[in-house]
């Protein structure tokens, strides 16, 4: 089991301090991010949080996964490593025909 954990679902006005104090409960944790959108500056809904051992981690999913947070049920489960990507065509610049 992994320490890093992806959390869904989240209330658009959740805060990195948030989530910090929210899986705070279940251990140490190392790093409490939530995903903003970079052209509105506001939360996408999601985020990821590195517990320190996996203890922890299994602690804080069985804890929160499902969990009422704000109107919402909080979706806690281990991050999964994030998939290769096709490069990206069309937009601004070089040539298009």
């Amino acid at each position: 089991m992994e320490n890093r954990l992806y959390v869904g679902n989240l209330p658009y006005s959740f805060t990195d301090d948030d989530m910090q104090r929210t899986f705070a409960e279940f251990g140490t944790v190392s790093s409490a991010k939530v995903v903003m959108d970079r052209d509105s500056g506001r939360s996408k809904g999601f985020g990821f949080v590195e517990m320190g051992t996996p203890a922890e981690a299994t602690a804080a999913i069985q804890g929160l996964h499902g969990r009422d947070l704000g109107g919402r049920d909080m979706v806690v489960n281990v991050a999964k490593p994030m998939e290769a990507r096709a490069p990206r065509s069309g937009g601004y610049g070089g040539n298009r025909y």
